[in-house]
């Protein structure tokens, strides 16, 4: 049993609740014992300043990698789920493609089990779509939901076959889960390492255009409303899809989608230089792109943000462009690059940085938190967005140093990061005023 927690003076912050306005709140036995006003806890509770702070419900990544099984020279669960908790994700959603695939119970076993071992944040295995992610039969769904999965995917590679995909969202609906889509049409994207345009063209580099993304995004679409099923559609990056996926809402399918920080502070131009640190797939589309993705995810089109989080070895960059891996890390920079880009821009405001980081992907994948209802799970993001700071690689607390974003002053950061009522980080350095 966990002690008694107070989270003083900081600024409630709830969108499941409609709640903003100054006051404290009691953690007790791991969940929300009371909120708002003056709470007197008594000597008994540990307390935690938390002025000029937001108090929310804890921020939820559904799509990272964190690479163990197989890959722990780049990535565990135990340095990921520290991460995460430093960005002040208390949940993060872990994707199968891993060696093996996690494409059955015992490897979704696996994942929780070593989760469970660290103080970080709560590690949700994401199971295969398909055996081996090979696109030809599908994997058991059950036994994975039954194991802990809280979703499928084969994230990294699209589900090719219509007809496999009609049939994972016609089984999903079964276990009350979503089928989430790398939407890459692959003949389309063959041999791309950047957005087709003008920039790749004077780079001498093979774009892959906007439509490899987008004819999977209405395909999917389509197969939702032929089944029902409900269809997340991963990292969304073009002006397009947006608007295919504007279309499927405003006629009632079943369609969600997020983006990730990079897609929505970043363009093809970071790219500029040969940077590898700055490919990524889906690649860095247009200013266009980026101004209508914002705008999405403003208007709830796009509904939440997801940090795709990707790390590498630190020499795998440290190529030649087109043979360099796609991939970013984004754990420890999601919240200020939010903050610094959009917040404080005026694009969104905090109440829907709240709703997208955090109520609505508890909502849509059907997991504990997003709210700070008394009774609820007591899975807490306090931050500062003040807080200013400079990114610096070499501090990760992810074994990823793969970012374009070195050297770039931000504004906003975790200061605690609660799970289930327990402090698993602390800001290493003083709020700023």
């Amino acid at each position: 049993m966990t002690r008694r927690l107070l989270l003083q003076g900081g600024t409630l912050l709830d969108p499941s609740r409609r709640l903003h306005e100054r006051g404290d709140l009691l953690i007790a036995d791991g969940k929300v014992a009371q909120l708002g006003g003056t709470i007197d806890a008594g000597e008994s509770a540990d307390v935690l300043d938390c002025a000029g702070c937001y108090v929310s419900p804890g921020f939820i990544d559904v799509h990272c990698h964190l690479r163990e099984p197989g890959r722990e020279d780049v990535e565990t669960i135990a340095t990921g789920a520290r991460a995460a908790a430093a960005g002040g994700f208390t949940a993060v959603c872990a994707m199968p493609n891993t060696e093996p695939v996690t494409d059955n119970q015992a490897a979704v076993g696996f994942i929780i089990r070593q989760a469970s071992r660290v103080a970080a944040a709560r590690v949700h295995p994401i199971g295969a779509i398909s055996v081996g992610q090979k696109g030809e039969s599908l994997a058991e769904f059950g036994e994975m939901v039954g194991a802990g999965a809280v979703a499928v995917s084969d994230d990294g590679r699209p589900v090719v076959s219509a007809h496999l995909m009609r049939t994972a969202l016609e089984y999903a609906q079964t276990f009350g889960i979503p089928v989430i889509d790398h939407c890459e049409e692959l003949t389309l994207a063959h041999g791309g390492s950047m957005n087709e345009g003008i920039v790749s063209a004077r780079l001498g580099l093979k774009g892959i255009p906007a439509e490899a993304e987008e004819i999977m995004v209405i395909r999917d679409i389509l197969l939702a409303r032929r089944t029902g099923g409900h269809v997340h559609l991963a990292h969304m990056s073009t002006k397009g899809s947006v608007e295919l996926i504007r279309w499927g809402k405003e006629r009632g399918i079943n369609v969600t989608a997020e983006v990730t920080p990079h897609h929505l502070t970043l363009t093809e131009s970071a790219v500029e230089g040969y940077r590898t640190a700055a490919k990524m797939n889906p690649p860095l589309r247009t200013a266009e792109d980026v101004e209508v993705l914002q705008q999405a995810l403003r208007d709830g089109t796009i509904d939440l943000v997801a940090t795709d989080h990707a790390p590498h070895h630190y020499d795998a960059k440290d190529r030649e462009f087109a043979d360099a891996p796609f991939g970013i890390v984004g754990l420890e920079t999601a919240l200020a690059l939010v903050v610094t880009e959009l917040v404080d821009s005026g694009m969104i405001d905090f109440r829907t940085l709240v709703d997208r980081m955090s109520t609505r992907p508890a909502r849509l994948f059907g997991l504990a938190g997003g709210t700070l209802a008394p009774g609820s799970i007591a899975d807490v993001t306090v931050f500062d967005p003040t807080y200013a700071w400079q990114v610096d690689p070499a501090t990760f607390i992810s074994k990823g140093r793969n970012t374009p974003y070195a050297g770039k002053a931000l504004r906003g950061r975790a200061i605690y990061t609660v799970v289930g009522g327990a402090v698993v980080h602390r800001a290493s350095a003083p709020k700023s005023s």
